[in-house]
């Protein structure tokens, strides 16, 4: 009786386990500076009206800890529409985390009808170096671009990959209907305020022509990427772009902020007349990039700003080599 009693027992842990694995919220019992760890992430479960912390389980590392991601959902007082922020899927962007921080800040989920879910650090060891990549033991350590691996796989080969996968299934997938990944340039590289989207997607689009910034690029999306994972999975998503790495760029944050208000509104999550769009600002709309590359190594020093219009023939750089020599 008591073999049968005990084999009962633990099948009934398996259900529950396997349910909960399946879509409720999963609190593995540890706690980090005052705020419950999760496993996986129900926004179906939070109380309506409040604002909830987390750090989400990420992958376990080699010494045997997991890497935890800061989690906010600020849960509406009524239903409605799920809008995820992402930030820091690379390590060396700055202002999206900052321009995430400000939106959370703006909403009162009293006056909210949905579900708003902003994630932080995705890439945690790539931010704990400010680079853009996560290295990986694979190979004799490899540096892996996480925003090239998505959606992961939960048993893949290396940390980035199965990260990928539970973060993406538990965390990201069950809590959304639009999304918005934000990023910057890499190091060593700087832009104007842009968007990448899929412009042919109607839903898309809607959600991109809301923000009031300089321009936007109608584009097919990079196999791997965060935004193509979303996409393909059937949630409309656009990658956002913050200018440059390593600082906050305090003139290209507040178009973002307001461009995702705008967006909220557009579903219903916040009331509130739309801010600034791009139909404001005369937003310009492209369909490729052109690289312009030096012939020769030297210091670059650049006479127009990413937002000029320039014209054939116009000088746009002087490129100096350490002996100041070689001036063009």
């Amino acid at each position: 009786m008591r073999t049968v009693t005990t084999a009962l027992a633990s099948l009934a842990t398996l259900t529950l386990a396997a349910s909960a694995a399946d879509s409720a919220t999963v609190y593995t019992g540890d706690v980090i500076q005052g705020k419950r760890v999760i496993s996986a992430l129900d926004v179906n479960d939070l109380e309506p009206g409040k604002k909830h912390s987390f750090f989400f389980q990420g992958v376990q590392m080699g010494t045997g800890q997991h890497w935890y991601l800061p989690v906010v959902v600020a849960k509406g007082a009524k239903p409605g529409k799920k809008i995820l922020l992402i930030s820091g899927v690379h390590g060396d962007e700055v202002s999206p985390v900052d321009a995430v921080q400000r939106t959370m800040a703006a909403l009162d989920p009293a006056q909210m009808s949905g579900t708003v879910t902003a994630v932080y650090d995705v890439s945690r060891p790539a931010k704990e170096g400010v680079t853009r990549f996560w290295p990986a033991a694979q190979s004799g350590g490899a540096m892996i671009d996480l925003n090239r691996v998505w959606p992961g796989t939960e048993d893949g080969g290396s940390a980035p990959i199965r990260h990928a996968g539970l973060v993406f299934n538990r965390l990201l997938k069950p809590n959304v209907d639009y999304a918005l990944d934000f990023h910057t340039a890499s190091t060593g590289g700087d832009f104007t305020a842009f968007i990448f989207a899929k412009m042919s997607k109607p839903e898309i689009r809607a959600m991109a022509e809301l923000y009031p910034i300089e321009q936007i690029k109608n584009d097919p999306g990079y196999s791997g990427t965060l935004e193509t994972a979303l996409v393909e999975a059937g949630v409309p998503a656009f990658t956002i772009e913050i200018g440059g790495p390593r600082s906050y760029d305090r003139r290209m944050i507040p178009l973002f902020v307001e461009g995702s208000l705008n967006v909220l509104k557009l579903h219903g999550v916040i009331p509130g007349p739309m801010g600034r769009t791009a139909k404001d600002a005369g937003t310009f709309f492209g369909d490729a990039f052109h690289t312009v590359r030096a012939t020769h190594g030297g210091y670059l020093e650049l006479l127009v700003d990413l937002r000029d219009k320039a014209t054939a023939g116009q000088k746009v750089a002087i490129q100096r080599n350490s002996l100041a020599e070689g001036a063009k």
